[in-house]
């Protein structure tokens, strides 16, 4: 349930170029969120990509710090956010996170952040879908 494997983590070549041609994107300070509607995999609805630029941190360690948070944040509020719609709407989700912030975020800030920015995306996907099926 809280669990965040290899099956979930983004990979593929493809599928990352696709998404980043093909996918919608919104901003939530601090983060750019890009996601595209994909073929459900019953175990796995999400597959997840998280990335920090070297560009605003040229430390690794900073990086790394930065998307450890983001993954926990991620993999603690998955189940309760983002699984139940994606299963109500029975569909599956290609999500990229980059985080555009000039500092390193604290947990909470970016907990915050990241629920806001999963219900942007509800909103959104609620909207392009309603306009298709009208």
């Amino acid at each position: 349930m809280y669990s965040f494997k290899k099956e979930e983590r983004l990979c593929n070549v493809k599928l990352i170029e696709r998404l980043f041609t093909d996918g919608s994107s919104f901003l939530v300070y601090p983060f750019r969120i890009v996601w595209l509607i994909n073929v459900a995999d019953s175990v796995h609805p999400v597959q997840v990509l998280i990335s920090v630029p070297k560009k605003r941190f040229k430390r690794a360690v900073d990086r790394n710090l930065i998307k450890r948070r983001i993954r926990e944040v991620y993999r603690l509020n998955k189940s309760e956010y983002l699984f139940p719609f994606l299963n109500e709407h029975s569909t599956g989700l290609i999500l990229g996170i980059t985080y555009i912030g000039n500092e390193i975020g604290e947990y909470p800030f970016l907990e915050k952040k990241f629920k806001d920015a999963l219900n942007r995306f509800k909103k959104l996907y609620l909207n392009s879908h309603v306009e298709k099926d009208s």
